[in-house]
Parts: C-alpha cells; sequence; structure tokens
C-alpha cells in the first residue's frame, strides 16, 4: 500500500495468515475514528490483499479516518491453508477482528470486501449481528450476488456494481437486492476490475460515509 504498511501474522485454524494494517494522517486524525476490515477477490482466480479495488477501499477508510486492516486468504501469499469456499476465510476474518480491536478497543469498526470479498464479509456480518454486535457498517463492491449465498445486508449498506461487469452480472446483484430494497450504485462503462474507474469508488464511499 505505502511505505508505512505494517505487515504481520495471527494465528488461523489452518496455519499463520498474512495481514496488514495502514493508518490515517496522524496531521488529520489525531485518533483514529474507527477500524476497517477490507476482504479481497476469490483466491483462486488470482484474489490477493494487493488487488487494486482492495486498494482503493483501503485509501477511502484512511480519508475518513479509519484504520485499515486487510489479509490474504488461506493459501494466499504467506497465508497457510488451502481455499475453503467462504466458510474458513469468514472464520479467520473474525480472528483479524478480534486481533484489531485487542489494539483499538472500543472503536466502531467497519467490513468491506470486493467480489469473492463480499461474500465473507456478509457472512460476517450475519454471524456479529446475531451475536448482538454488527458492524456499523458494510460496503460491497463488486457484490458476489448470483455466484455465492451472499445473505441479506443492513439498509445502510453501500453497495457498488460495475455496468459492464461479465463476471457478476448487474441483473445478479438486481434480483439479490430487490427484495431488500436495497440501493445499488451503478458506475457506468465500469467492468468488475473497475479498470479505469477505481477513483469512483473511492469517491461514493467517502461521500456516503458523511451524509
Amino acid at each position: 500500500m505505502n511505505v508505512q504498511t505494517q505487515y504481520f501474522s495471527i494465528a488461523g485454524a489452518a496455519g499463520p495468515l498474512e495481514c496488514a494494517l495502514d493508518l490515517p494522517d496522524a496531521t488529520a486524525f489525531a485518533t483514529p475514528r474507527g477500524i476497517a476490515f477490507v476482504a479481497h477477490p476469490h483466491p483462486l482466480f488470482g484474489g490477493t490483499m494487493d488487488n487494486k479495488v482492495v486498494h482503493t477501499l483501503v485509501r477511502a477508510f484512511l480519508a475518513l479516518g479509519y484504520v485499515a486492516y486487510r489479509m490474504n486468504f488461506r493459501g494466499v501469499g504467506k497465508s497457510d491453508g488451502v481455499h475453503d469456499e467462504g466458510r474458513g476465510e469468514t472464520d479467520d476474518m473474525a480472528l483479524l477482528l478480534t486481533h484489531a480491536q485487542q489494539s483499538y478497543p472500543g472503536l466502531p469498526f467497519a467490513l468491506a470486501g470486493f467480489s469473492f470479498g463480499t461474500f465473507v464479509q456478509a457472512q460476517l456480518q450475519q454471524r456479529l449481528s446475531a451475536a448482538g454486535m454488527p458492524a456499523e457498517r458494510l460496503v460491497l463492491v463488486g457484490c458476489a450476488a448470483g455466484k455465492w449465498a451472499v445473505p441479506e445486508v443492513p439498509p445502510d449498506t453501500i453497495v457498488i456494481h460495475g455496468e459492464l461487469d461479465d463476471t457478476i452480472p448487474l441483473t445478479a446483484v438486481f434480483d439479490w437486492a430487490r427484495p431488500q430494497d436495497l440501493p445499488i450504485i451503478v458506475i457506468p462503462g465500469a467492468d468488475h476490475f473497475f479498470h479505469r474507474k477505481l477513483q469512483h469508488i473511492k469517491n461514493f464511499v467517502v461521500e456516503m460515509w458523511r451524509r
């Protein structure tokens, strides 16, 4: 991400998990406003925590004054284990949340994800809500609806999708969102990876978070 990125590992059920932490500008934010957790796209199709959309989401949260955590899922980079179709990945993200809350106790936290990462974060939110400690808000970019059984999400969730996404068709996202009466932000001309459209993701997240 930048020269200030802090890399570390945590112990997961399948072995060590490679993680990264980025901090907001200390001159603009004397203390962090919250904690953000950003999940990357599918590990079996080249997804890593260094994905450009993941970086864009991290930058958006840094601009909002959040510390931003991310991890390489099982079998990616220096993380041990093998892909677990979202089950183990959700468990691992919950472990990262617990780890971060030990360093930043009492702060609100947000969950964000891209593609497969949206499935992981929506599942984690469902689990946390059932336990009475949900995230303050979700950001789902390139939502994996139709690819995986993405659960319902809170009504203030920010959902951003590309008009020309041929990996996860926009119609599938509408079919998932319609029963929830959940608005979708559609970026015209954007494909699944938002080539030449990344700035819109950051701008929408920052603008809508402040409302």
